[in-house]
């Protein structure tokens, strides 16, 4: 699995960018943080912990928290504008997160 959404269950903008993935055939792990233990890369713990630790490698603090390939890629505006630049499929799909590209243009 190529593809990491930290989030929380109750956020839209993790929604939406759960839905766009999910439209897209995304392979993806959702990492809940507000679920009682979490489970995150190499990290387990309460939800708090993870974020913070998240915060550190990345600066972010908010959710969604997007990993592609191995590489923090920000939060939903993140997303949505490399989507609406045609930069997000081309990223999945050298991340191994989408089998076919042609599928999704």
């Amino acid at each position: 699995m190529q593809s990491y959404l930290s989030c929380k269950t109750w956020c839209g903008f993790c929604k939406s960018v759960k839905k766009l993935f999910s439209e897209l055939n995304v392979s993806y792990k959702v990492i809940e943080l507000d679920e009682e233990k979490v489970i995150c890369m190499d990290l387990i713990g309460d939800g708090g912990e993870i974020q913070s630790t998240l915060k550190e490698w990345t600066g972010q603090s908010i959710v969604p928290n997007v990993f592609i390939g191995g590489k923090h890629i920000g939060g939903s505006d993140a997303i949505m504008e490399k989507h609406r630049a045609g930069k997000l499929v081309p990223l999945l799909t050298e991340a191994g997160a989408i089998a076919n590209a042609y599928a999704q243009l």
